[in-house]
């Protein structure tokens, strides 16, 4: 992410889009680098397209976003934001941390001039690494003024050669490793990949409907659900620390909530190598978990099983 605004937008005009914590980081990096423009909606709801496009129709030259916001459990709408960005010859630079490898996205086919994604999420591998995608439009742009280890020109130039190479001395064993990750992804085949990660979140949300408990977000025609990260409202009378301290002692962990939703929420990720197994053991145990904190809940455990066997 870093790697992006200072090779694209050093000093130019960007307009970053918020509904959550990892938006908000986005456009913190932002600061660093250049002048923005903060579009902030709360978070876990739709962002402001309307307000975007204005920003784009007074000269802003970049658009960040984070395509699958997991603090929040949405999804945000790549395409358009991509589209209006086009419209006004800006460009986009997109977060697909969370999405690549386990959600839909088709970088080339929506117009997204850069994108970016960490090795640790969807794509199963150790973390420590993180690619970055570049358009013609982007490298067309590129900025005179660059950092020195992450500069884009030098492993542009690096990567082109016969064998390809970076430009200093990588992480060899997490190369490694990812080169096994995407060998396993090969094998699976993408389109089943994105399947499965969307029938473990399906999952999931049958069981909070089966429990009774709340998804977080507001959705729109042009927002949805992440399919890699659900967030559940914490019921009345059940504390956070209660909650997950006793889905912990199962040996599981799921997250809680961030800053502003700290004990309000809890996070249940579906992304990467997760399947029936794992999701039906969590779903379970934060079942008991509800149920030991006195709240009445409804059987979403089988709800869920419906939705794997199906």
């Amino acid at each position: 992410m870093e790697a992006a605004v200072a090779n694209f937008a050093r000093d130019r005009r960007i307009v970053s889009l918020v509904n959550g914590k990892f938006g908000e980081r986005f456009a913190k990096i932002g600061e660093r680098y250049g002048m923005v423009a903060l579009l902030e909606s709360e978070w876990g709801t739709p962002l402001d397209l309307a307000g975007l496009e204005r920003e784009l129709e007074a000269g802003a030259e970049i658009v960040t976003m984070v395509h699958n916001e997991t603090s929040a459990g949405i999804k945000n709408p790549a395409p358009e934001v991509a589209k209006l960005a086009r419209k006004h010859d800006a460009l986009f630079i997109m977060d697909g941390v969370t999405s690549i490898g386990g959600d839909d996205v088709r970088m080339d086919e929506w117009g997204v001039d850069i994108a970016v994604v960490g090795s640790q999420k969807c794509l199963a591998a150790p973390a420590g690494l993180a690619a970055i995608a570049v358009g013609d439009r982007a490298w067309d742009r590129i900025c005179e003024k660059r950092p020195f280890y992450l500069d884009m020109a030098a492993y542009r130039k690096s990567g082109s050669g016969t064998p390809m190479e970076t430009p200093y001395t990588p992480a060899v064993p997490l190369f490694l490793a990812l080169q096994e990750a995407c060998t396993i992804i090969e094998e699976e085949g993408i389109p089943a990949r994105i399947a499965r990660h969307r029938r473990m979140a399906d999952a999931v949300r049958a069981a909070a409907k089966g429990w009774g408990v709340d998804l977080f977000p507001t959705l729109d025609a042009r927002h949805a659900y992440s399919n890699t990260a659900t967030a559940l409202r914490i019921p009345a009378g059940v504390t956070d620390k209660d909650l997950r301290g006793t889905v912990k002692k199962f040996g599981i962990e799921i997250a809680g909530g961030q800053d502003r939703l700290k004990g309000r929420i809890f996070r249940i990720g579906t992304m990467g190598g997760i399947g029936a197994q794992e999701i039906l053991a969590t779903l379970t145990a934060v079942e008991f978990a509800l149920k030991k904190s006195g709240f009445d809940a409804g059987a979403g455990v089988e709800a869920a099983a419906e939705v794997l066997l199906g």
